[in-house]
Parts: structure tokens; C-alpha cells; sequence
């Protein structure tokens, strides 16, 4: 079974960087709110692996990707609790509220085979037992039970597609494509 990691786009944004070359961002957390009077902000984690969200590393902040060093992160149990270097008001925490937080998609972990993160089957061209092109991955939705793929058919449609083992067949990242078997609804 091929299992998937989370790395998200959120509301407006587009994955990663519209320019050829340009390193693709994911969104490891979200700024809900300053939080005391020393600048640090709630966020809630959107990473597998949040143990890689470490004081003294860069990351990104908002659709302008602004790059801030991260001073200190604790865990708490509604999130984490982070401060960025030079904000240490609560006025100055407050201009990021509601920001996803980035790291470049060259900081991410490896995972082990058959496993991936979701921005590395955005655009796959989707095709069929028989190499028929069924259209290209354009979202994914997180569901309690698996994840649904969102493709988008040649004529314009949706297509859902659930990530389980006996509709997704192949994933092959380095050919660009996904083998599927498309279910046969009653």
C-alpha cells in the first residue's frame, strides 16, 4: 500500500514556486495568534515530522515567503508555542497571525519506498490498467479514513479517486504518472 505523508498548500496558495528552478515550499505550520507578552504565537503543526521544527533554522512566512529565524519553539498541547528572532512583542507577533509557516521542500526528510509527501503527486498524469491517460492529479483531500485524489480528466471533469490499494496501483514519481484502477460504482 502506498502510503502518503502530509505536505500542504492552504486556502489561496499555490504549491511551491510558479518558476522553474525555484525551490518548492511546504507549509509545516499555521499562526493562529500571539500568545503572552514576549512575542511568542500559538501555531498549530501540519507536519508529519514536527520534530524538524527547530530553534535557529530559517523558515518562510506568508504568501511573500519572508524569511524569519526561528529563536524558540515549545510544544503545548493545543500546538506549538514558537518565537521568531527580533519579535518580541505581542504587536509584533500580531502581524503574523493567520501565516503559514514554510520550509523549503529540500529540508524534508526522505521516506522509506511507496511512500510520499502530497506535493510529490500534485500534476502526476494519471492513467489506467491499459496506459489510457485519465487525467492529472490536482488535489488531494485529507479524510478521516484515506485520502481522496482529485483528478482532473482530459474533457474538464473531477475525478475522485481514493488512495486505497486496490484502486491506486503504481505511483511513479520519476516517470511523472500514477497506474490506477478506476472503480466501478453501482
Amino acid at each position: 500500500m502506498t502510503k502518503v505523508r502530509r505536505s500542504r498548500v492552504h486556502s489561496n496558495e499555490k504549491l511551491g514556486s510558479p518558476d522553474q528552478g525555484e525551490p518548492v515550499y511546504l507549509a509545516i505550520a499555521k499562526i493562529r495568534k500571539p500568545h503572552g507578552v514576549t512575542g511568542e504565537m500559538l501555531a498549530t503543526v501540519l507536519t508529519d515530522f514536527p520534530q524538524r521544527i527547530t530553534p535557529g533554522r530559517s523558515y518562510w512566512v506568508g504568501a511573500a515567503r519572508q524569511a524569519v529565524t526561528l529563536e524558540a519553539i515549545r510544544f503545548v498541547s493545543k500546538g506549538i508555542l514558537i518565537r521568531f528572532a527580533g519579535i518580541m512583542t505581542p504587536e509584533a507577533a500580531g502581524i503574523y497571525r493567520n501565516q503559514y509557516i514554510y520550509a523549503s521542500s529540500s529540508d524534508v526528510p526522505e521516506l522509506p519506498e511507496d511512500e510520499y509527501y502530497h506535493h510529490e503527486l500534485i500534476a502526476l498524469q494519471v492513467v489506467d490498467e491499459d496506459g489510457l491517460l485519465v487525467g492529472e492529479v490536482s488535489q488531494i483531500i485529507t479524510t478521516g479514513a484515506n485520502d481522496v485524489y482529485v483528478v482532473i480528466a482530459p474533457d474538464g471533469n473531477e475525478i475522485l479517486l481514493p488512495a486505497i490499494e486496490s484502486v491506486i496501483l503504481q505511483v511513479e514519481p520519476s516517470e511523472a504518472r500514477m497506474v490506477v484502477r478506476l472503480p466501478e460504482w453501482e
